[in-house]
């Protein structure tokens, strides 16, 4: 025999579960941007951190 609690406890699980998958849908045009201005910025520091590898080669 299943008590309450153990019903209880089951469709809490469940209830979880579904809010977590719906929170999984599609990025939307916020998320898109954010990661286009992340990209972008680790490009930048890319470039920067190789001009300065190309200064200190050159004092060298």
């Amino acid at each position: 025999m299943i008590n309450y609690a153990s019903k209880a406890v089951a469709a809490v699980a469940m209830g979880m579960l579904v809010l977590a998958l719906a929170g999984c849908q599609k990025e939307g045009p916020a998320e898109k941007a954010g990661k286009e201005v992340d990209k972008t910025m680790s490009s930048a520091g890319d470039q920067i951190q190789a001009a300065g590898n190309k200064i200190q080669n050159a004092v060298k």
